[in-house]
């Protein structure tokens, strides 16, 4: 039962690759590690993002519209898993859990106009899990994990420092992974705490400074941390072929800065804040082979509305519905969700520019398993 229920819940974890506050991204699942046997995946997915707003009357009387500021992006994910004795298990999970795509037309916004952000990141995670008995079992591992971006500064809303860019030259580092779960198999409940570490990075920077700051470019370096979190994952079996499931995702999203501009005596490009995501879900199997499941997903950030304009929206409320065909050998999973993002006013310093609302992303994922 256990195994073929499920199955429903992957079709709807899968669409979690997906646009989250912050530089969330993937939510860091890890729970390939309760497969069963000998197993490998490889999943893709795409973000198409719907983001615009206007300027404030208050510094533009025009009121400029910003245009669509929300880049589609793109994301792969593979894992594999197997059983070293009857007690442990190990799987190497490969993910992209942050990032940004975020860029200003030139021909929108008079006070943001031209600026834009993009950061990429890689992870490897190498995951133990140790059965204590049929019911607990704990889980833990190191996470190396790769990260770059570049930015822009441009618009009148940045004033002198309109023009600056910095390159986030591409840094690895470790952090890890702990957790436990408690089973009861004959019901298919599973309920998996994991606690994600933070990660220090020590960037070198190729900082280009604007005409009006002498045009130099510099070589320096910063220290930024991705953050930590923490999941909370369950699922139940309530009816023959019926599976209820869902989590809490919490981010310290507010550890993470990136401090630039020392020559002038420094300043924080990211001011993000704490988030919380709920997810409800039921999962249902069809036949034999077919099973399917649908979600909600409601993600709360702490503080105000008032946002970096690198990330101008405010907390999520999302619907994900996935299918998926499984037989002995294989299964095949796709997920869509639709996401509507929170109102919010860009503002850079801390002042309001820039008012986004009635915004929105989809995604698609397909995922490919092989049980050998």
């Amino acid at each position: 039962m256990k195994h073929l229920i499920a199955a429903s819940a992957a079709t709807t974890l899968l669409a979690s690759s997906a646009l989250a506050s912050g530089l969330d991204r993937t939510g860091q699942p890890i729970g390939v590690i309760f497969e069963e046997g000998n197993y490998a995946e490889f999943s893709i997915a795409t973000t198409s993002v719907d983001l615009s707003g206007t300027d404030n009357a208050a510094f533009n009387p025009l009121q400029s519209a910003t245009g669509d500021v929300g880049e589609r992006f793109n994301m792969i994910g593979g894992a594999y898993k197997t059983d070293i004795t009857d007690k442990l298990s190990l799987a190497l999970i490969y993910d992209e859990p942050w990032g940004v795509d975020v860029n200003y037309p030139a021909t929108g916004s008079f006070l943001l106009n031209g600026t834009m952000a993009e950061a990429n990141s890689r992870s490897i995670t190498s995951l133990l899990r140790y059965k204590i008995n049929d019911r607990f079992s704990v889980h833990g591992g190191l996470r190396y994990q790769e990260v770059d971006g570049d930015i822009t500064l441009a618009g009148g809303a940045y004033s002198v420092l309109s023009g600056y860019n910095v390159k986030v030259n591409r840094d690895g580092a470790f952090g890890w992974v702990a957790g436990a779960a408690y089973e009861i198999p004959d019901i298919a409940l599973r309920v998996a705490l994991t606690y994600q570490s933070e990660i220090t990075h020590n960037f070198a920077l190729t900082e280009s400074m604007p005409a009006a700051l002498g045009g130099a470019t510099l070589n320096t370096t910063t220290e930024t941390k991705t953050p930590q979190s923490v999941n909370l994952d369950f699922q139940t079996g309530v009816a023959k072929d019926t599976l209820v499931f869902g989590g809490i995702r919490w981010v310290e999203h507010s550890t993470t800065d990136l401090n630039v501009l020392s020559a002038i005596g420094g300043r924080d490009l990211i001011d993000l804040d704490d988030s919380v995501s709920y997810t409800i879900g039921v999962g249902r199997k069809f036949n034999e082979n077919w099973s399917g499941s649908l979600a909600y997903v409601y993600e709360d950030v702490d503080g105000d509305n008032l946002v970096s304009p690198l990330a101008p929206y405010h907390g999520l409320q999302a619907i994900r519905l996935g299918v998926q065909y499984q037989n002995e050998k294989m299964k095949v999973a796709a997920g869509v969700r639709y996401s509507k993002l929170g109102n919010a006013f860009a503002a850079p310093g801390g002042t309001s520019v820039a008012n986004f609302s009635d915004n929105k992303a989809v995604s698609f994922a397909v995922k490919v398993g092989f049980y050998f």
